[in-house]
């Protein structure tokens, strides 16, 4: 019956914002995953 009020614009703007730094975030763990076998390996060796 009733539809919310579309979100303004700086509302639009700081969920944008919100959601760039979340993806962001994401891709920086899946990179630290896909090295941190690498990295303890190096670091037994070292040992």
């Amino acid at each position: 019956m009733f539809a919310p009020q579309p979100p303004s614009k700086a509302e639009m703007e700081a969920q944008e914002q919100t959601a760039s730094v979340t993806v962001k975030q994401a891709i920086a763990t899946c990179v630290l995953l896909y090295l941190s076998p690498f990295a303890v390996e190096y670091i037994q060796k070292l040992v």
